[in-house]
């Protein structure tokens, strides 16, 4: 403006008027625009900026003094600025120099996330989720998962310290930007990776040092790019672990075992460095042989079994023991026990060794069956009871029996497992020995003879004397005079001829009736009992005998004589004793 006056002096006002207007008009200005224009003046408060417009735009000296470019800038400087209004109801202009910087950083941000360029920038303060990052004055957005390439404890390094990011999300209505620091160094490490892939090649020998350990194997830093040590890899030998023979830190000779050209990632192994045992070794050993070992690991499959360094087969859980079939491994061997083992199959394809524990031993169940024969008498204890049996340990043996319930009593019930507890030491005998099942049954009751032998020779309608046992209301329980183990049912409608006398109370324990057989099934080992039948029989015995009711006579009468004649039999019997 100074300089058009200066120009212009002494000509008229309408001269002036226009040439001002097309000075203006050239410039054309608008609200929103960036601007350059030259600073005027410093005070302590302002910067006077000067854009060639009627009045200069002020601009408080904070704006310049937070980003330190106050130090910089002088009187005559150039400068950019926001035009926010052209005139205000002030008549003056209203300027932004922190806009303009904002205006030009996100132009300069949003060049670099179309190029996929990297930008500069501090990390200025922690938020949710993440931290607050300043890129020239634009403040973007860093999540915790993009800082590092992997989980980090502390970020206190990080803070206030120019880093270097790249720009991975930008929302221009939002005003949001995000940042990756993960993403720079990515690039890096392919780079790195990249040119360390030229210079190895797959069967190649290279020094490594041990960068982290995990259960399933190692990360061995190759200058600069991680390669994986799989823990089968590590040694021939079986370990649990890599930490078993290696250390955070420790440099090892390591070698190429595969480079995937796709992921880029490498493969290292320690043993492949040393000739295979198992290729060196196995033609010595043969099937069907013993050999001495070593316990090495327990499983619950199974033991592995070391023959020599670098060579080791499984004993598998059935191949332990003859008898302990369901128990752990470790019940049965220990680590480091000294054992003769049975070579079972070589598998050379799959570098395998099947071995045999229990085949080096003497079977149990061939040497019962050799010394011992059925019905012999045993003494065992009792290992457990379930709803149905007893399961016995044979004493001297290393071999278990079973004794069902039914085995137990001759009466067959259930409840009779109620009469014995578990670790109590009984006596049985043994009832059959079943090798290929490896199943011995076992029996209490056949140690007394059987009382149902007693009917054996019995047949129906013959009579017995029986005892009273006990009564109930379906009738009384007896049993017979020479063996009192066996227990028969009389039923409450078999008790007598008249139903006045079918009453189980009318019998007392210890009482001595007659009564005649019925019935008899010697498979089922059932027998049926019935006072009733032997009065009816008696009764139609007696009228054929003393009288018939058809001649006049009188049942009372009739009975009456055939029971005289009864009684004075049995007193004669006991007098000629």
């Amino acid at each position: 403006m100074l300089d058009i006056l200066k120009q212009n002096k002494g000509k008229s006002d309408k001269e002036f008027e226009k040439l001002l207007s097309e000075d203006l008009g050239n410039r054309k200005f608008k609200e929103g625009q960036i601007a350059t224009g030259r600073v005027e003046e410093i005070s302590k408060k302002f910067v006077f900026i000067d854009l060639g417009l009627k009045s200069s735009g002020a601009i408080p000296i904070e704006e310049f003094k937070l980003t330190k470019e106050i130090d910089s800038i002088e009187v005559g400087s150039k400068i950019e600025v926001l035009l926010e209004k052209i005139e205000n109801r002030d008549g003056e202009i209203v300027v932004s120099r922190e806009k303009a910087r904002k205006a030009s950083s996100w132009k300069k941000m949003e060049k670099a996330f179309a190029n996929k360029e990297e930008v500069k920038g501090v990390i200025i303060s922690r938020c949710k989720g993440g931290f607050v990052v300043n890129v020239d004055s634009c403040l973007c957005f860093l999540p915790g998962s993009q800082v590092d390439l992997k989980p980090l404890k502390s970020f206190d390094h990080l803070m206030k310290v120019p880093q270097t990011f790249e720009c991975v999300k930008l929302d221009k209505k939002r005003g949001n930007i995000v940042l990756s620091r993960r993403a720079v160094m990515e690039k890096i490490r392919n780079n790195d990776r990249d040119k360390m892939l030229s210079k190895i090649k797959e069967g190649e020998i290279v020094n490594g040092t041990v960068k982290n350990l995990t259960q399933w194997g190692a990360f061995i830093d190759l200058n600069g790019v991680d390669a994986l040590l799989h823990i089968t890899d590590i040694s021939w030998s079986r370990i649990s672990e890599p930490a078993e023979l290696l250390t955070i830190g420790q440099t090892i000779k390591v070698k190429i075992t595969k480079i995937d050209e796709n992921t880029k990632k490498i493969s290292v192994g320690v043993k492949q460095l040393t000739e295979d045992p198992y290729e060196k070794s196995i033609n010595k050993y043969e099937i069907g042989k013993n050999y001495p070992g070593e316990v090495s690991k327990v499983m619950d499959y199974g033991v592995f079994c070391k023959l020599e360094d670098g060579l080791e087969g499984l004993i598998h859980q059935s191949e332990l023991s003859w008898t302990k079939k369901n128990v752990h491994p470790g019940k049965v061997l220990s680590t480091s026990q000294k054992i003769e083992v049975q070579i079972l199959e070589k598998d050379s394809e799959k570098r395998r060794l099947s071995l045999s524990y229990k085949n080096t031993l003497e079977n149990p169940w061939t040497k019962f069956m050799r010394d011992h024969k059925e019905n012999e008498v045993f003494e065992g204890t009792i290992k457990n009871i379930t709803d149905y049996a007893l399961f016995v340990s044979i004493k001297n043996s290393e071999l278990d029996g079973m004794i069902h319930y039914k085995d137990l009593s001759w009466e067959e019930k259930e409840s009779e497992l109620e009469k014995y507890k578990k670790n109590q030491e009984i006596k049985f005998k043994i009832i059959e020995i079943n090798q290929p099942k490896e199943k011995i049954r076992l029996g209490i009751k056949q140690l007394d003879n059987d009382p149902f032998e007693f009917f054996m020779n019995k047949k129906v309608s013959d009579t017995i004397t029986v005892i009273v046992h006990s009564s109930s209301n379906n009738g009384i329980y007896v049993y017979d005079v020479n063996n009192k183990k066996l227990q028969i049912l009389i039923k409450k409608n078999q008790l007598a001829k008249e139903p006045e006398n079918q009453r189980p109370s009318r019998f007392v324990p210890g009482q001595k009736v007659d009564c005649l057989i019925t019935e008899i099934q010697k498979e089922k080992r059932k027998v049926a009992l019935s006072i009733k039948a032997l009065e009816e029989r008696e009764a139609k015995e007696a009228v054929k005998k003393y009288g018939s009711t058809d001649s006049g006579g009188v049942l009372g009468d009739i009975l009456g004589k055939a029971l005289k004649l009864k009684k004075t039999k049995k007193t004669t019997k006991k007098k000629d004793k």
